[in-house]
């Protein structure tokens, strides 16, 4: 334990880490909305169209797409404490450099910042769950962690609209970089590595030699269930990404909401995803706790909310904007409980010593996912219509869901030669 690190027992330690997770990733969501949210004003700033807004999404998530799969690795490497910090150092100071650009090619480069820096939290958040709970309580904890994402997209609205409006939108990045910067600290201060006793009942095995052992990175590519954890955000990702990137402007430019109307209504969807997230979370523990194998439970609840996602294409025949809130409301239930959970079919599923890794490439293939899909939404909105893209939206988790039964299972590595020790040691 650093001499700079705030004592206090494991047992208390280890809520505190996920508080300081949970506050971070907020503000990862918060620094998201912004654009959604602002959109009309940034398209008048900087004289955009459609496509012209989605390159400042398109460069965010490209820059976090192709940082996912490195900061797994990373985090595997020198461990979860001094990637998430570096990690959230880096947004906190892109969000300031967005807030006081001028320039549309500024603004963008640091959107790009964002976008490398953010990734980090959630291979390092995974492998801090991985480390510091067992699997009767990973799924509540990995959900108490990434309910940041949409507790960040609920506070948005009403304070990124009450700071543009009272201030301007310069405003909304810089309070978002000086919060980042305070939470650096926090994390610098709580965080440290599980006691033995606790990471050996996390991890399932005494033998701490054996929770290192896991895949080499050429063996990890050849497991059918990284193909399919990586098809599985590739193809649900994009639906949460457009409940946080084009749902508040498509309110404002089809259904009639005001910037105004946005910061009081806008955070619904969002906090019925938080609460539906961690009740479907919450359930699958209890089937764990009931005797379900761990990754038989997280497959029977992703099915069942599944179901939600399709609600989607109904909003095209409702007209008004306050029904259709509450229908992406149900959607982004489904979006937000596979996020979180997905998550942990990874920890059930791998060694501890790939989970960060895992984490990152699939993170990654999401982030590509939601790349081709803003593509597609900036170009065809307004060609085809939001019908159309509200179809496409409703066959994607159906598809997660037989990916998932059909590809994903426990990995185990092949024990290395044991017959060659053997025979050493009979010399």
């Amino acid at each position: 334990m650093s001499k700079y690190t705030l004592p206090m027992p494991a047992s208390k330690r280890r809520w505190f880490i996920i508080a300081v997770i949970f506050l971070a990733i907020v503000f990862n969501y918060y620094d998201r909305q912004i654009v959604s949210i602002l959109k009309p004003m940034l398209k008048d700033e900087f004289d955009l169209g459609d496509d012209g807004y989605a390159l400042v999404i398109n460069v965010f998530t490209v820059f976090y797409a192709l940082m996912y799969p490195v900061s797994g690795w990373l985090v595997d490497k020198f461990g979860e404490k001094k990637v998430m910090l570096v990690g959230i150092l880096g947004w906190s100071v892109a969000c300031l450099g967005g807030g006081f650009s001028r320039t549309f090619g500024s603004f963008l480069f640091f959107r790009g910042m964002l976008g490398a820096a953010e990734p980090t939290n959630f291979p390092a958040q995974l492998k801090v769950i991985t480390v510091w709970f067992s699997g009767k309580l990973r799924a509540t904890a990995n959900s108490l962690c990434v309910a940041g994402s949409s507790i960040g997209a609920i506070i948005a609205p009403p304070i990124v609209a009450w700071l543009a409006i009272r201030y301007n939108f310069h405003t909304v990045f810089i309070v978002a970089g000086i919060v980042g910067l305070i939470i650096a600290l926090l994390w610098f201060l709580i965080y440290t590595e599980p006691p033995a006793e606790i990471r050996n009942e996390a991890v399932g095995e005494v033998d701490e030699s054996s929770t290192n052992q896991g895949f080499s990175w050429g063996q990890l590519w050849k497991t059918k269930t990284l193909w399919g954890i990586l098809l599985i955000r590739f193809v649900s990702d994009p639906v949460w990404y457009f409940c946080l990137f084009w749902l508040p402007g498509y309110l404002q430019e089809e259904s009639g909401l005001t910037l105004a109307q946005i910061g009081m209504f806008g955070w619904i969807p969002f906090l019925l995803a938080d609460l539906g997230a961690i009740g479907t979370s919450a359930w699958s523990d209890r089937l764990v706790r009931r005797g379900k194998d761990p990754l038989l439970a997280r497959k029977i609840m992703l099915t069942a909310v599944a179901l939600l996602a399709p609600l989607c294409c109904l909003t095209t025949y409702i007209a008004n904007p306050y029904l259709t809130l509450l229908i992406f409301g149900l959607v982004a239930i489904a979006c937000l409980s596979w996020l979180f959970t997905v998550s942990v079919v990874i920890a059930e599923a791998f060694p501890v010593a790939n989970v960060a890794s895992v984490l990152g490439i699939a993170g990654g293939f999401g982030a590509l996912g939601a790349v081709l899909f803003n593509y597609f939404v900036g170009q065809m909105l307004g060609s085809v219509g939001a019908g159309t893209v509200f179809i496409i939206m409703a066959f994607m988790h159906p598809l997660a869901v037989l990916i998932l039964w059909t590809m994903i299972k426990k990995e185990v590595p092949v024990e290395k030669e044991p017959q060659v020790a053997e025979a050493y040691v009979l010399k």
